[in-house]
This record gives C-alpha cells, structure tokens and sequence, in this order.
C-alpha cells in the first residue's frame, strides 16, 4: 500500500497552504493544522476502504496450446466479494520468459465478474507458463492504493504452428495447376511413370502408342503416364545457435520447421515418402522416410521437440550422418543460415558432397531489415555506414548462394513470409521435372 499520485499532489498543496499564515496571519496556523488533519483523516479512509486480496476471487481461462506466430487469448476473470461499490483497477499478468510480455489492462470490477483480456503470444515452443496477477486498486477518494499478488501457475504449451500450415496447403491445393503431379487423375504427358492404356485419338502422342498392346487388342491403344510416385523427400534442419536468433518475433528455427511442415504435408499428399533429420553438435532427431500422413504426423512430434541451442553447427558430422542413413537417391532440403563467406566454407563443402549422391535443395532465411537498411537512402554519415554494412552482407550472401549454385544445388534465400510457398513451388517444380 502506498500513496498514490494524487495523493502526493494534495501534500505539496497543503505544505505549500504552510506558507499562508507567515505571510497573511499568524492566526491562520488552525486552518493549516485543520488541512493536514482532513488529509490524514482522508488517507485513513482510503486505506482501510480499498480493496484487499480476501475481497477478490479471481479464474482464469487460458488455451491449451498456442501455436508459434498466431496469438491466443488469456481471459482473467475477477469479481469483488465485499462492498457494493464498483472499483477500478489496473491489473498486470506475470508470464514465463518463453511468452511474449503483455500490456497492464484496466478494469472496472464489482460484485460480478469481470473478465480481462490478454493477448498471449509464444517467444519459444515448450511449456510457458502463466505465473502470476497483479491487482491494484484505489481507495473511494483516491489517495491510496493497494497491490495485491495472486498465484495462477497455469500451463500453456507452444508448438509449431500446424494450423498455419494447414491453411498454406489449402490455398495451393484448390488451383488445379497446383494438383498436376499430385493426384492419380494426370493431364496428358505428365510424369514417365506408366499409368494406363487409352484408345489412341487425334492429337494424342504418336510416341505413346503401345504397339504390343495394339496388336493383342486389334485397335491402336497409346499409353498414358503420370508423376512417379514414392520420391524420398528428407527435411534436414539446422539447429544451432544461429537458427535460435529471432526474426520478424520468431527463432529462425521455427520459421524453418513451418516451412518443412508445409513441405511435408504437401509430400505426403503427393504420395512421396518423408523424412526428418535435425542436428546442430551432434544428430538431434532422424525419422526414417516413409509415407502417408503417419509420416507427416511423426515429423510434427518430432520437430516440436528439438530444442534451442547455444551451440556451433557441425555441418560435417551432421551432414555425414544423414548420408549414412540414406541407402538411396532422395530430395534433401537443408534448411540452415549463415552469416558470410569465412564462417559458411564448412558449410559449402559438406553440402556439396551431399549433392554429388542426393537432389539438395539448400533454403536460408533471409532478413528483410537488411534489405530496407540497404535500399534506404542515407540521410546522414551513421546510415551511410549502415547500408554499407547491410550491403556487404547481402553480397556475402550472394557468394555462397552462387558457389552452391554451380555445385548443382537449387537455393532459395527467402524471408519468412515466403520461404515456405517458395520451397513447395521449387518442390512442384523438381516434382514434374522429375529430377529424382
């Protein structure tokens, strides 16, 4: 309990009312003493009229998961059990450092519950936890005001946002240039693998014609062909500390694990087989590739549980490993990060191993400040040097990214808000091409 602002404004009044008899009337020292009695007696009132935390019973919704980059709503409820007099109130929640802090909300609170909205949003996935209230009341004049602290310890889990990714997928399955190579029913001249024999009719293929076929049938049959099916498609992510750096509110990890989600479900969909590898140190979580949504289920387990961690990516014994446990030609999709040409030279040359015995597709994450620091005119000497810094890196970037490009590595150097539509377009792409 301490004053409040209002109070302190009435005590520099009043001590400046000290002043009144020196300099009108010795004998107006009774009204200056009557003042500081009032102020007293007010402060008093005040004081044993507010609110305290016997007089507040409180509940609290939360939702039972929070997915990474879409808020959830937390609803407080809070009702006075004594006194008929509404009070207003700033109430404040405690949360874990893993949940994003929230903005103090005032109140009006009664007799019948009010409830107080906060935003939750997750930093991190793992557990958050809402740990605590703060309540603060004023006194009927508003001299005084009271804290109270209440425990909540209310658990919320943060996950991968699948329902992001569920969202993305419809959006590209509903155009039917999208469906091309991902369904039985193919256009004319998709794919190589063989699909069916149809009745030859004008403007078909001549080269499809099934002349066996034609002769054991007695009528000219052409063969028809869809996308080979059953592909090894293997997500592999970087764990390291570079990849628990947030950009745009998120870690880079978990940016990387929407796109691999995204990228999985499609996969599955397509009816090609995946598989999930993370390493940072050392090898953090391998899923064998198989198919059907088990496999995309098993990714989602998975990946929410790898960790973020503090320590250099070994792209060597990582990348090793994955080649060990692959027996055959599959689609590796590295999702990673680097800062500039010394500190990715490691990176370089282990994936380019890789590429001599799989389809690598490498996807960096790329920073849309540095694109505006880079573009942005410079208005002064500091953002000079600014945009020149941004602009080495962006060429740094560019190295690397044309090294693995003549290596036969497709890359994709996307931010966030794109990474995952471009890596499924680059997937559709390798997937009608049939590259692998």
């Amino acid at each position: 309990m301490f004053p409040s602002r209002r109070a302190i404004l009435v005590v520099a009044a009043a001590t400046a009312l000290a002043v009144v008899p020196v300099l009108v009337d010795s004998g107006l020292w009774t009204v200056w003493l009557f003042a500081w009695a009032l102020l007293l007696m007010l402060l008093a009132i005040d004081a044993v009229l507010a609110p305290r935390r016997g007089d507040l019973a409180d509940t609290l919704a939360v939702p039972d998961t929070l997915y990474m980059g879409e808020p959830g709503e937390a609803r407080l409820g809070l009702r006075l059990t004594r006194g008929d007099r509404a009070v207003r109130a700033l109430v404040k929640l405690d949360l874990s450092e893993t949940l994003a802090p929230v903005k103090a909300r005032r109140a009006v609170l009664s007799q019948r519950e009010t409830e107080v909205p906060f935003e939750l949003a997750a930093l991190r996935r793992g557990t958050g936890t809402v740990e605590a209230a703060w309540v603060r009341f004023r006194g009927p004049f508003g001299l005084v005001e009271r804290t109270v602290r209440f425990t909540l310890d209310r658990d919320v889990a943060a996950v991968p946002n699948i329902r992001g990714v569920r969202q993305q997928a419809l959006e590209f399955f509903s155009p039917n240039e999208f469906r091309t190579g991902l369904r039985i029913e193919q256009y004319a001249g998709d794919g190589s693998e063989f699909d069916s024999l149809r009745e030859f009719m004008p403007g078909l293929d001549h080269r499809a014609i099934d002349w066996k076929s034609s002769a054991r049938h007695a009528e000219l049959l052409c063969r028809q062909f869809r996308a080979e099916r059953n592909r090894q498609v293997v997500v592999a992510i970087d764990a390291g500390h570079l990849m628990a750096e947030p950009l745009e509110r998120l870690p880079r990890l978990d940016h990387a694990i929407h796109a691999g989600l995204l990228l999985a479900y499609f996969s599955v969909r397509a009816g090609d087989k995946v598989g999930f590898f993370a390493f940072d140190e050392r090898v953090r979580a391998f899923a064998e590739p198989r198919g059907g949504m088990g496999a995309f289920r098993a990714m989602l387990r998975l990946s929410g549980g790898v960790g973020y961690a503090d320590a250099e990516t070994n792209y060597t014994l990582g990348l090793t490993d994955l080649m060990g446990r692959l027996t055959r030609r599959s689609l590796v999709v590295v999702l990673t990060d680097f800062v500039d040409t010394v500190t990715a030279e490691l990176m370089l040359d282990n994936i380019g191993r890789l590429a001599r015995r799989h389809l690598v597709v490498f996807v960096s994450l790329r920073d849309p400040l540095l694109d505006a620091v880079a573009a942005a005119e410079p208005r002064d000497m500091q953002a000079l040097h600014e945009a020149a810094v941004a602009d080495s890196m962006l060429r740094e970037r560019e190295v690397v990214l044309t090294r693995l490009r003549r290596q036969g590595v497709f890359c994709i150097d996307a931010t966030p808000r794109t990474i995952g539509v471009e890596l499924v377009n680059r997937y559709l792409e390798i997937k009608r091409r049939e590259m692998i």
